[in-house]
């Protein structure tokens, strides 16, 4: 049987293609006809889910269930969203769909459980903050949670938005404040729960890889996982820090 990965996406279409290329990377095979077969919905239509959450703007609630009914009738056997925010809707999608569906929350809060943080950062955007969408699963395993506040937290909301744009000197110019906060705030690592962001701090994650808990490669790991237990193959490839340690980087990774 073909397990076909549909993935829910364009929120935005930036973060869409770098989770289709986190799946890629991260599938161990010995040609195309291995690699996991995935049916992309990129559809930038869907209203933006910040400004609904916030400021009472038009809903994507409707246009989620209807690029997830897609997804289904073109034959996915599991979906996954890659955009944080959006899973602020995932129960009513999850109750919609009748295939298997992936939490990019869950999945990330229990990397950070498994790895024996008990406090981590938070970087992410106004609505997935005011919604509590990490906080509250955090809090169930014991993890305290801190995120920026302020001056700090606008600033982290500018460089998502520049990101978007097309302009990442100005998002990772941005994401710096916030970033210096956590460091001051003394976390043990860092969730990068916006999926624009793994793409701003790409250089930085690079450096200290074990130090940010990226949603995005996290929740392809999840995918590559679930197509795993269904095919009975195995496709992970590990992914290690320089040094081949999984320990986390206590160091600035923004210096």
């Amino acid at each position: 049987m073909n397990y076909l990965v549909g993935v829910l996406g364009g929120m935005g279409p930036a973060a869409t293609a770098d989770f289709m290329s986190k799946i890629i990377e991260l599938t161990e095979v010995g040609g195309d006809q291995q690699h996991i077969p995935l049916l992309i919905s990129s559809m930038p239509d869907i209203p933006d889910r910040s400004a609904h959450l916030l400021n009472g703007g038009s809903s994507p609630q409707s246009a989620l269930v209807h690029r997830l009914q897609m997804l289904e009738k073109a034959g996915a056997a599991c979906i996954a969203m890659p955009c944080n925010t959006a899973h602020y809707w995932f129960s009513q999608l999850k109750a919609a769909a009748s295939v298997d569906m992936l939490s990019i929350i869950d999945v990330t809060v229990e990397a950070a459980h498994e790895a024996g943080f008990s406090r981590v950062g938070l970087l992410a955007t106004d609505a997935t903050l005011q919604a509590g969408l990490y906080q509250t699963v955090l809090a169930k395993v014991g993890i305290e949670c801190v995120a920026p506040e302020g001056a700090a937290q606008k600033a982290a909301m500018a460089g998502t938005y520049a990101l978007k744009a097309g302009d990442p000197v100005k998002a990772r110019d941005c994401l710096e404040v916030p970033y210096q906060y956590l460091q001051l705030h003394k976390v043990e690592a860092v969730i990068l729960g916006c999926t624009e962001i793994p793409l701003i701090l790409a250089k930085e994650i690079r450096k200290s890889p074990t130090y940010f808990l990226d949603s995005t490669k996290i929740l392809a790991q999840a995918v590559i996982r679930w197509y795993e237990s269904k095919t009975g193959s195995r496709l992970l490839r590990e992914t290690f820090a320089e040094n081949g340690k999984p320990c986390f980087d206590k160091g600035n990774a923004l210096s």
